[in-house]
């Protein structure tokens, strides 16, 4: 098994005043030439928004966008279906296939609260696809110490899930304090890039706290001890 430790602290920062944004890869004035990506994994930024206040309208071409709010209101509108703004909140999980090319525009939707968001970029397997975009309402009870998928690739039939052009599983859990949980990947040619959102885990002898992550591939199969009560973002993608 490969591992890959990633500390909250050493991810790249960027405050731009409404912004307040963590960089787990190079994005923007952030580069490390060691953090270009993981596997099809090439963006996961964990963005701080103050009020009113958002991205303006730009482009996208040929990415695929998950955007997972944590806490806060996004609000989204785009030129595919969305020429209205269309709230997306805590629970929900926004995808983008931006294709042959998309504009939109992501703002948060309080006048007097923060948003706090993740926001994935993933490597498609197909370019130049047709744009397209889709919102999902999960069950938080659905992720109580089980794996709760929320992604998958559109040439997977695993119903419930919200689709992407790539063979991809973005998934959830809420591990309780002293739970274990064994994460099997699809293939060996497959990692998974595991973000700590909250708590303290053991993965692999590792000790990984809030925001901590960890890159783990070449195996079939790994074990997760919840040392804290813990809720964990896992992205399974194909080892480019």
């Amino acid at each position: 098994m490969k591992t890959i430790i990633h500390k909250a602290a050493s991810r790249g920062f960027a405050n731009h005043g409404w912004l307040q944004a963590n960089h787990s890869f190079s994005f923007a004035n952030f580069y490390d030439k060691d953090k270009m990506h993981f596997g099809a994994l090439r963006v996961l930024n964990d963005d701080i928004i103050a009020p009113k206040m958002g991205f303006g309208t730009h482009p996208h071409d040929n990415m695929e966008i998950i955007t997972i709010p944590l806490k806060g209101v996004l609000k989204h509108r785009d030129n595919i279906v969305h020429e209205a703004w269309q709230q997306v909140v805590p629970g929900e999980v926004q995808v983008m296939s931006a294709g042959t090319g998309v504009q939109h525009s992501e703002i948060n939707g309080s006048v007097d609260a923060y948003l706090s968001l993740f926001q994935i970029w993933i490597i498609p397997n197909k370019q130049n696809v047709s744009p397209r975009y889709d919102q999902k309402l999960f069950n938080l009870n659905d992720r109580n110490n089980k794996l709760q998928i929320l992604v998958s690739s559109i040439d997977e039939a695993i119903e419930g899930t919200l689709k992407i052009h790539q063979d991809t599983l973005i998934s959830r859990i809420r591990l309780t304090k002293g739970n274990n949980f064994t994460y099997t990947l699809k293939s060996k040619n497959h990692g998974v890039y595991i973000m700590n959102i909250h708590g303290e885990l053991e993965v692999n002898s590792e000790i990984v706290q809030a925001r901590d992550a960890i890159g783990v591939s070449e195996t079939d199969s790994f074990e997760i001890k919840a040392i804290e009560d813990s809720e964990i973002l896992f992205i399974e993608v194909p080892m480019l």
